[in-house]
């Protein structure tokens, strides 16, 4: 089995390489930080391969896939970050390279090796979001905006593939606050405890086996997600500005 990992110098993309190299799968590793990569190469027991490439260039998404078509049972879309700010505020080229990365690529590796591994009838998709997805964003409304895309387009995906009864699964992560580099890239501190990394991938992978299709980590999380469907929009808008404010002081 071989698994490609977007995002995976480390946070999240780490710790899914560490526990599926012990599981036995073979690995392609995809990042920016060439050094990181190898150092995590060289920690695992597996076959391993690493990529050093900006997988907010269309171009490169297109590479990636081009040398490891026909080769992947599963890939993890990981890679993305954020930003925090009045939208007036925050900075255009920072945004739209964030939505190159968070929405573009997840879209362009997901439809392609999806197509393969629906000609084989095997594989599957874990596509990377956040409980961002549930819920609309203020003070970090792009972000929340490409998460929403990924959870959205993973969904669709998922009743396509059901109806045609095909045996490849795909499914999405939601977490919330995770204890990753993420904070330090969009400058905000949580105010609430965050889980580890650890926990979150050993959760997800969990999941992942039993084909579930959204993996939200933590009871607090599902609360609190479960609730927004029942809080009005114009209250859920005041009171997810208050919390992104309290992370941005």
């Amino acid at each position: 089995m071989k698994a490609l990992i977007t995002g995976a110098s480390s946070g999240l993309g780490r710790d899914f390489a560490i526990k599926l190299s012990q599981m036995g799968y073979d690995l392609v590793l995809v990042a920016r930080d060439i050094d990181k990569l190898e150092s995590l190469q060289d920690k695992l027991d597996n076959k391993v391969e690493v990529v050093a490439m900006d997988l907010s260039l269309k171009e490169n998404v297109y590479k990636l896939y081009e040398k490891y078509k026909g080769q992947i049972d599963l890939l993890i879309n990981n890679a993305g970050f954020g930003a925090c700010g009045l939208f007036i505020k925050t900075d255009l080229d920072n945004e739209l390279n964030m939505i190159d990365l968070n929405v573009n690529a997840y879209h362009i590796l997901t439809k392609l090796f999806l197509k393969d591994f629906v000609s084989k009838n095997s594989g599957k998709i874990l596509n990377v979001a956040s409980s961002a997805a549930f819920e609309p964003g203020p003070l970090m409304a792009t972000y929340y905006a490409t998460k929403s895309y990924v959870y959205n387009l993973t969904m669709a995906i998922y009743e396509e593939l059901r109806r045609e009864k095909s045996k490849v699964k795909v499914s999405v992560l939601c977490p919330g606050p995770v204890d990753t580099n993420f904070n330090d890239r969009a400058k905000v501190k949580f105010n609430v405890k965050e889980l580890s990394s650890d926990y979150v991938t050993s959760y997800t992978l969990k999941k992942l086996k039993r084909n579930k299709l959204i993996i939200i980590p933590g009871l607090k999380m599902k609360i609190g997600v479960f609730l927004t469907r029942f809080t009005p929009r114009k209250l859920l808008l005041k009171v997810i500005y208050n919390i992104q404010e309290r992370k941005i002081k």
